[in-house]
């Protein structure tokens, strides 16, 4: 009889040590949380997930088009950005009805993630593809014809094994992403199918937007996966996706230490970074992303954008001049309620 399938990883002192940390910040979020943020956080949330791992897929809608098309809202984009919107938040809403490890629910996920966007979708892949960064080829996937059998095999570990369950979702992503089992769609399903094995270890953990990390961080993100296939072993990988996890617990137990503890209604109290956002925009003002960095005292963008600027976008505190437009280098910002 073979033995089961184990994935090559080890478990480092600085696995370990991430662990114990991430697992601490758990405790302090659901302090503040129980098992789910209030609806509004949740929500706020959940656009910055979605909105984070399209952008890694080059999608180009900002957090408020991503806001106004599951608003209902008309946006100027393309149809197909549209779709992966659309497709992916209702992806993430259906994360409650799959079981990690059971290979027709992957399917089904798949199916969901990528409606309209290619033929087939919910299918495993029926010939080779390789992944590229420009025209330069960084990885090979395993041919089609094993794909079933690799998926089975790493499904089948994930029941079985006893590894912690933040230490499996970072393997699991790794892996996932070095079958590559689909044609199109899998990194954001291997980024949907981390969060889903964390939200069955802990419930809260569905509305971590760590997707927002990865995308800030998204050549490590890429230069951990190849270090991962150089070593044929997911160890750095890990250590990467576990760093990430820890810096989106930091960030959404700031965020979340005022506004989860008010009702939707109470508007007029905001999470902290948007707070200080707010206090130095002036009413009837609109001002550049850099203004309000250097307002601020703040030089390194990628923080400003996700910890002060796209929550509070996403939050309706402030809106953009030129909505359409969100890349335009003369965007400003301006406070919700001026006119």
């Amino acid at each position: 009889m073979s033995k089961p399938y184990a994935p090559p990883f080890s478990l480092t002192a600085t696995v370990l040590d991430r662990v114990a940390v991430i697992c601490e910040q758990v405790g302090r979020w659901r302090a503040q949380a129980g098992n789910a943020p209030s609806p509004r956080l949740r929500r706020e949330q959940r656009i910055r997930s979605v909105q984070a791992s399209l952008a890694i897929e080059n999608n180009s809608l900002s957090l408020e088009q991503v806001t106004a098309v599951l608003d209902g809202r008309p946006v100027l984009a393309p149809p197909r950005e549209v779709q992966e919107v659309r497709n992916a938040f209702a992806a993430y809403e259906r994360l409650g009805d799959w079981a990690p490890n059971a290979a027709a629910d992957v399917l089904a996920a798949h199916g969901v993630l990528m409606h309209a966007l290619m033929d087939a979708p919910g299918g495993w892949r029926s010939g080779g593809v390789g992944i590229y960064r420009g025209k330069q080829l960084m990885h090979m996937a395993p041919p089609a014809s094993q794909v079933p059998r690799l998926m089975a095999d790493l499904l089948g570990w994930l029941r079985q094994t006893t590894v912690h369950p933040l230490v499996a979702s970072c393997v699991f992503h790794y892996e996932f992403e070095f079958i590559h089992p689909f044609a199109d769609g899998n990194g954001r399903m291997g980024r949907l199918w981390q969060t889903l094995i964390l939200s069955r270890w802990q419930p809260v953990l569905a509305w971590l937007p760590v997707e927002s990390v990865v995308r800030d961080r998204q050549a490590d993100y890429y230069a951990a996966l190849a270090a991962a296939d150089a070593a044929s072993d997911a160890t750095v990988f890990v250590e990467f996706m576990l760093d990430a996890l820890a810096t989106a617990l930091t960030d959404a137990i700031t965020g979340a230490a005022t506004s989860d503890q008010v009702s939707d209604h109470a508007s007029d109290q905001v999470p902290p970074p948007v707070a200080q956002l707010l206090a130095v925009l002036g009413t009837g003002e609109a001002v550049s992303a850099s203004e309000l960095m250097r307002r601020l005292g703040l030089k390194h963008r990628p923080s400003f954008r996700q910890r002060f600027l796209q929550p509070a976008l996403a939050g309706g505190w402030l809106a953009m001049t030129q909505p359409d437009a969100p890349r335009s280098p003369t965007q400003t910002y301006r406070r919700r309620d001026t006119r």
